[in-house]
């Protein structure tokens, strides 16, 4: 049976993964959220790891540098192939070094629902484009989040968030801003948020605001829906949790 470690909204990887190489565990680390990711475990050892468009240590750092998703342990499980040959020790070195670039990266990308949009200041000097470049601008439409653009070109979360601080820093791209969505907007979420979860509801609220890269003075309206829809996740209960979410699309979408 597979065991709740915790979500990654409240809880560091790192911290999640540690008592797991202590106590040399065996068995599968899986995160299920809006990116999917798995760590297989021989003995202590990361022997494994893989998402939707990566596995063996590539996989391990996107993995180890999400911010959302449930995490669950099953014991036991094997793997039925090898895709880290590094020392687990020297694995998390590496990571350590790639944790300093998000870092920096996180300052310009904030999370993986931004969204951003080709930069609306002119500049006369002829641009140097490479082509990863090139498939990122194709795709920062002012609609697509991070996420989605790195799901298009089956591209990593760390990949795509550097190449876009790339082009922000050449201001080619700027973090893209909609018609700002109405005040009583976030009243009602809360509202409705409180009537299932009780008085967590507005942290539970401000840390997705967060999460989304946003504010709730300028939170865009174009993405009032997807908050709802991740914001229900954190609902336990399914009824509840169908009916919080009818209420805010009948509130967002008004039946005529």
């Amino acid at each position: 049976m597979a065991e709740n470690l915790g979500d990654l909204s409240k809880t560091k990887f790192f911290d999640l993964i540690k008592p797991l190489l202590v106590e040399r565990k065996t068995g599968l680390l899986k995160i299920e959220g809006d990116e999917h990711g798995e760590i297989f475990l021989e003995a202590g050892n990361i022997i494994h790891a893989r998402t939707a468009y990566s596995f063996g240590e590539e996989a391990f750092i996107s993995i180890m540098n999400l911010q959302t998703g449930k995490a669950t342990f099953q014991p036991d499980v094997p793997s039925q192939e090898k895709t880290i040959f590094t020392q687990t020790e020297n694995l998390l070195l590496n990571w350590t070094y790639k944790k300093e670039e998000w870092e920096k990266i996180r300052m310009v990308v904030p999370s993986p629902n931004a969204i951003f949009q080709i930069s609306l200041q002119h500049h006369s000097e002829d641009k140097n484009i490479k082509g990863d470049q090139w498939n990122v601008l194709a795709l920062a439409n002012g609609a697509r989040t991070v996420l989605e653009i790195a799901k298009i070109l089956k591209w990593d979360e760390f990949k795509t968030s550097k190449v876009i601080l790339q082009l922000v820093q050449e201001k080619m791209l700027e973090i893209g801003r909609g018609e700002s969505i109405d005040r009583g907007f976030f009243q009602k979420v809360e509202k409705e948020l409180k009537n299932v979860m009780g008085p967590i509801a507005s942290i539970i609220v401000d840390d997705l605001v967060t999460e989304f890269g946003e504010n709730k003075e300028s939170f865009p309206q174009d993405r009032a829906v997807p908050f709802v829809e991740t914001l229900s996740k954190e609902v336990a209960d399914e009824k509840k949790r169908r009916d919080f979410k009818k209420t805010m699309m009948e509130f967002l979408i008004p039946v005529k």
